[in-house]
């Protein structure tokens, strides 16, 4: 992990953007961490297809959210966002999306796993990089927890990665076939936001993806409203939260 800046916000928080592996990222310290009293982490995932820059004054609020509750955060450019190359087959998939909704039908799972799954398998190894490097700081403690959409991103992760102990999740991507199978070995605390109005949403495929976890302690929350709404609604989700593709 390679810093490449350092700012102090105005809140106290210590911003310092990165570069690992090929990839970016900014990490934010609340000004509580020292290595004698380290902090948990929060994992800021970003929805697909937009990329830092874009989403940069959402993550920034978010940060400084956590920030306040004794957290730290950390987001990273994914896989075919910002200046890394796109993702193979993404445009096509993308395109046959757009054009199963255009025709008011639902797109094919062929589609979905065309669009989500090469996002997951690449978004799923660099966070756990950056796990490793983050971690690896004296003045970061365990205990991570991870917020965002992608939604089968973050099931992925929890699914694979022990050090995932709470995952805050947006309901707001479509779901593949084998994120379904994946929630169902999930056992950490759970949490999904749901805006019941998103047109662009499958409402039934969350619901089924909530029923499939297996936590013991999971909780959905659901908003009328589309996305428009989700954005007021997100700054109530602990650490916040960010759409899906």
């Amino acid at each position: 992990m390679r810093f490449t800046s350092h700012t102090l916000l105005d809140d106290g928080v210590l911003e310092r953007e990165f570069t690992l592996a090929g990839f970016a990222g900014i990490l934010w310290m609340p000004p509580t961490a020292t290595p004698s009293s380290p902090v948990p982490l929060l994992l800021l995932n970003q929805p697909g297809g937009f990329g830092t820059r874009r989403m940069y004054s959402r993550l920034v609020a978010r940060a400084a959210a956590a920030a306040a509750d004794g957290f730290a955060s950390v987001t990273i450019e994914l896989a075919g966002t910002g200046d890394r190359p796109p993702l193979p087959g993404a445009d096509e998939a993308r395109a046959d999306l757009r054009a199963a909704l255009a025709a008011g039908e639902k797109p094919s799972a062929d589609v979905t796993d065309r669009l989500i799954l090469p996002l997951v398998d690449a978004a799923v190894p660099d966070w756990q990089t950056t796990l490793d490097a983050v971690l690896a700081l004296p003045d970061v403690g365990p205990g991570v927890g991870f917020s965002g959409g992608v939604i089968a991103v973050g099931v992925r992760l929890a699914a694979t990665d022990p050090r995932i102990a709470a995952a805050g999740l947006f309901a707001g991507s479509y779901v593949p076939r084998s994120t379904m199978e994946e929630a169902q070995g999930i056992g950490i605390p759970i949490h999904v936001l749901l805006q019941w109005d998103d047109e662009g949403n499958d409402r039934q495929a969350a619901l089924d993806l909530f029923d499939a976890f297996g936590s013991r302690e999971k909780t959905l929350v659901a908003n009328m409203g589309g996305t428009r709404a989700f954005r007021r609604s997100r700054e109530r989700m602990p650490g916040g939260s960010s759409c899906g593709m």
